[in-house]
């Protein structure tokens, strides 16, 4: 199976910026839709940014305009670019897979925004 591996995350002061990536361990071409989403204290999971297979992307309305979800599809990896941090994007944050019909998650990714 797939084995996703993010990287990326750190203390970050606000109107900063951090990338994100997301490595698989296999292809993930085939994959229907893959994302990131984010689990910030005390909360549920929420999604951050998908793309389907038809190549669109969705973001999440908190985040439109400052986060770019890519992929590299020769090196198996996702990436997440977040621009103008603000303190309420403090949260880890999860890459996600759908293939095959399976969930895949990584370990996810910390990220601290404060002063």
């Amino acid at each position: 199976q797939v084995q996703l591996v993010e990287s990326g995350g750190d203390l970050v002061q606000p109107g900063g910026s951090l990338r994100l990536s997301c490595a698989a361990s296999g292809s993930i071409s085939s994959a229907n839709n893959m994302g990131w989403f984010r689990e910030a204290p005390g909360k549920q999971r929420d999604v951050v940014a998908t793309f389907s297979r038809g190549g669109t992307t969705r973001y999440a309305d908190s985040v439109k305009g400052r986060f770019t979800i890519s992929r590299d599809n020769a090196e198996n990896t996702v990436y997440l670019q977040m621009n103008n941090l603000k303190s309420e994007d403090t949260a880890v944050y999860y890459c996600w897979v759908y293939m095959y019909g399976t969930n895949l998650w990584g370990q996810g990714t910390r990220v601290t925004v404060s002063s």
